[in-house]
């Protein structure tokens, strides 16, 4: 089928929960396409393309690092209403690729936006001219080497004759692992909601194991849904949604040059007109938005490179949710403290060295830490009834929940990340051979 089963079958991640993929089925307006461009010398599925017939509204969200990708560079200088194309591919990040990599995207660009124009005179009763300017790129993978710019071009015919009108899970499916790189699982995510009395749908793949830490989003994640939503209300539903969800997760501290998150509204639901991003009438979708976001989120993290442990940190009553996300990030970042879980070692005291670190006012009398439904520190000392056999218990199973409350305000923030083992090493060193 020439889909990435590689990394699928060879997955040792003990995470059963998020091995388990809702059924995507078909939304209006959404049409995709996968091939093999040949970028990593096998079969594999490596160019994703995703077409909408009559256009999309979107929004985007992009890495805030000071070195970016072309493919960003490019979909922030194309100023459109709607998008027809979104092309993403894998292997290559054409990041520190100059004016080579820009160039190649360009062309690109131009004769997808052709093909798709073609396409359109046989397929639709009102044909449009596609712009290239209205075709944006998804780029992953290694830094620095030459964007493989014939590669993809040679395979356009054959990506444009794929074009599947009418989805199910196994054509989802191949998307999600069509973007994959050192991802061992695909990661897709589903919710239904209503504006008004209309039934909407919000699906969305991501990808994502390494390099990990985001400062806006992570990864390469993308949201579709049928509802009819504006460009400056999906700008600012995902900015919202993205701080508890992609902007709450890290495996490794390190935040990629082509961290993207892109939300497509195809308007084919017919519901009432929304005005602003506060109408009531929003409600149950941005709950929706939130939970397809977090479950992607959580997906990424899951499967991060090596992980063998799931591991939640919620930071309660800070004073502020600045302190409170400083403090989660810090314990979440901890190579002791993520060594310490892989090793299933119930060694509070790298928690209490985490949250020192952490740059925050504290009163350590005040402090009580959890793990799980377990208390070992309460109101600064460790708990009369802290029991270190059954910590070790805990410490096997495959999700991890540390709870540390502050008891300096009313703020809380949930960071989710996993543990460091010798596999994420041996993943990383072998990364280009």
């Amino acid at each position: 089928m020439g889909i990435n089963l590689t990394n699928f079958l060879s997955s040792k991640s003990k995470n059963k929960i998020m091995k388990e993929f809702q059924d995507l089925d078909h939304i209006d307006g959404v049409s995709i396409s996968t091939v093999s461009a040949n970028l990593y010398d096998d079969p594999r599925d490596d160019l994703v393309m995703f077409y909408f017939r009559e256009g999309a509204n979107y929004a985007s969200v992009y890495t805030q690092s000071k070195i970016v990708s072309e493919n960003i560079k490019w979909n922030l200088n194309q100023k459109i209403k709607k998008v027809f194309g979104l092309i993403v591919n894998t292997r290559n990040a054409n990041c520190f690729t100059g004016k080579q990599g820009y160039r190649s995207l360009q062309k690109i660009a131009e004769e997808i936006s052709l093909k798709l124009s073609e396409k359109q005179k046989i397929d639709e009763d009102q044909p449009r001219k596609i712009r290239s300017k209205e075709i944006i790129f998804g780029c992953t993978g290694t830094i620095g080497e030459i964007f493989p710019e014939e590669k993809i071009r040679n395979k356009i015919p054959d990506l444009i004759d794929k074009i599947k009108y009418t989805q199910n899970k196994l054509i989802w499916m191949k998307a999600a692992l069509g973007i994959m790189t050192t991802d061992t699982q695909p990661k897709m995510a589903m919710e239904e909601c209503h504006i008004g009395n209309s039934k909407i749908k919000i699906f969305g793949i991501s990808k994502g194991s390494g390099m990990i830490q985001p400062n806006m989003a992570t990864t390469l994640g993308y949201v579709f849904t049928d509802a009819d939503v504006p460009n400056n209300i999906l700008k600012k539903l995902l900015k919202k949604n993205i701080v508890t969800t992609f902007n709450a997760i890290t495996c490794d501290s390190d935040t990629s040059t082509n961290d993207m998150v892109s939300i497509f509204s195809t308007a084919k639901i017919k519901h009432p007109k929304i005005k602003n991003v506060n109408d009531e009438k929003l409600n149950e979708f941005d709950f929706a938005l939130n939970k397809v976001l977090l479950n992607l989120a959580k997906r990424v993290v899951a499967d991060g490179e090596g992980a063998s442990k799931f591991i939640s940190i919620d930071v309660k009553n800070c004073k502020t949710e600045i302190d409170a996300k400083k403090i989660a990030f810090s314990i979440a970042n901890s190579p002791l403290v993520k060594t310490a879980i892989a090793g299933e070692d119930p060694n509070w005291g790298r928690i209490i060295m985490a949250i020192g670190k952490a740059g925050v006012t504290i009163n350590f009398e005040k402090i009580s830490i959890r793990f799980g439904d377990f208390s070992i520190i309460k109101n600064g000392k460790l708990d009369e009834n802290y029991k270190e056999d059954q910590i070790s218990d805990y410490m096997k199973k495959n999700n991890i929940y540390i709870s540390i409350d502050i008891s300096s305000g009313s703020k809380t923030f949930t960071a989710y990340t996993m543990d460091l083992t010798k596999n994420y090493i041996e993943i990383n060193a072998d990364y280009r051979s």
